[in-house]
């Protein structure tokens, strides 16, 4: 199927594939009963060689399909996303982080042989080392208190609620990822109206969680029960129709750019007015041209507010000010004016 889809039409995949567990007989816990481990046969490989062509085989469809500044996110555990990693390099991905699931509530290593496995890892990568992917920072800044978004994220795993079940109450899929897990990856790396992928959809958390957030989402699944309760799943979500809702915080990079002298053309400022620095020890004049003139430094608003620190450079719209409403704002809250005037950008 992915194959026979458009080149280049998805703006962001994720990727959770069969892990490859290896799993030897059953699991059972310390009162005998038994776990409710992965042992259904689309997990099952004849050898490594034979899970590694499986990799690189989903993986050369999804890198045709992925835009050239999209991004492709991969989960995994210890038991496969080293070699998956591989691959994705061997392809020509571009790995911008690994970003590692510590799940609150992991489940026991029973046999007490070995480490409680509480973590799982996903590769985040563009489709080349140059491409200009989407990474919506402060956003995800926003979501983290107003703290920079760390690479270790502690979420729980999906249970309660959110776990769909069968017509006989049990598990409808083993390995049913958190939607706190997936709003995070597609919050981050895409914008509404943006299309979605997931090729290994199975009860379709993430095509839910791209429909809450205005994304278009393609699901892939080959499993009839799973593709059953996905279906389900995503009838009972409304569409996402409020644009403000879905609007994020963006980086000021991305905003319009403003020189200067258009506050003066605005008639913001005026030539003659003074700006001040906040230290109050540095007074600048406006000029009629957009520069500024301070002691005996001419310029710039960057350019001599950089000299008058004595610094090698000077974000000149924080560090100059401007009096207000009985203190001094800077002169960026005259620039936002503007922009705000401007309206949004054009596409």
């Amino acid at each position: 199927m992915m194959r026979n889809m458009p080149a280049e039409s998805v703006d962001m995949i994720f990727a959770d594939p069969p892990y490859n567990l290896q799993l030897k007989g059953d699991l059972h816990r310390p009162n005998n009963s038994k776990v409710d481990a992965v042992d259904d046969d689309w997990d099952k490989f004849d050898s490594f060689a034979a899970y590694d062509q499986f990799t690189k085989d989903w993986m050369d469809a999804a890198r045709r399909l992925l835009k050239p500044n999209g991004t492709i996110w991969v989960i995994g555990s210890y038991h496969n996303i080293f070699r998956v990693g591989c691959t994705l390099q061997n392809l020509g991905f571009w790995v911008l982080n690994d970003v590692v699931w510590v799940k609150t509530n992991p489940m026991p290593n029973f046999k007490g042989r070995r480490f409680t496995n509480a973590h799982e890892t996903m590769i985040w990568a563009s489709k080349s080392e140059k491409a200009k992917y989407k990474f919506n920072y402060e956003a995800m800044k926003a979501l983290n208190d107003d703290l920079q978004m760390r690479s270790d994220w502690t979420l729980p795993i999906c249970t309660g609620h959110e776990r769909l079940k069968d017509d006989d109450g049990k598990k409808a899929h083993p390995t049913q990822k958190p939607e706190s897990l997936l709003h995070r990856v597609i919050l981050s790396s895409t914008e509404p109206g943006d299309v979605v992928l997931d090729p290994f959809s199975g009860t379709g958390t993430t095509a839910a969680v791209a429909k809450r957030l205005g994304r278009k989402f393609i699901g892939l699944e080959r499993e009839e029960a799973y593709y059953k309760v996905s279906q389900k799943r995503l009838r009972e979500i409304p569409e996402a129709g409020d644009a403000e809702a879905l609007e994020v915080t963006t980086s000021k990079r991305k905003e319009p750019r403003v020189p200067f002298g258009r506050l003066l053309e605005e008639g913001l400022l005026h030539p003659g007015d003074k700006l001040v620095s906040p230290c109050r020890q540095h007074i600048a004049k406006v000029r009629a041209d957009g520069t500024i003139a301070a002691s005996n430094h001419k310029g710039s608003i960057h350019k001599v507010g950089a000299a008058v620190q004595g610094a090698p450079s000077c974000n000149g719209w924080t560090y100059w000010q401007i009096s207000g409403d009985r203190k001094k704002v800077p002169i960026d809250v005259l620039r936002q004016k503007i922009r705000e005037d401007m309206g949004p950008r054009a596409n």
